[in-house]
């Protein structure tokens, strides 16, 4: 069995965390700075080229990603 190191999600909860208004609903997301860190792991994600401590950053904003994904469904489905 391989064990993944990651980065804790709510590491980035006070610097990389907003919320956003939509449609009159508060909803989380990453900031911009965030967003662009993800961008720039995927991409060497991709080319192969991650260190081991990119990797577990990569694993930690991917997980924090569906988390706001969920909360955000939850938002929008007792909204209706």
């Amino acid at each position: 069995m391989i064990t993944q190191n990651m980065v804790k999600p709510s590491s980035w909860v006070d610097a990389g965390v907003e919320i956003s208004k939509v449609r009159q609903l508060y909803l989380f997301k990453f900031s911009e700075e965030l967003q662009e860190r993800l961008d720039e792991l995927l991409v060497k994600n991709r080319a192969a080229i991650l260190t081991s401590e990119e990797v577990a950053e990569l694993a930690g904003i991917l997980e924090l990603n569906q988390i706001f994904t969920l909360l955000n469904a939850k938002i929008i489905a007792e909204s209706k």
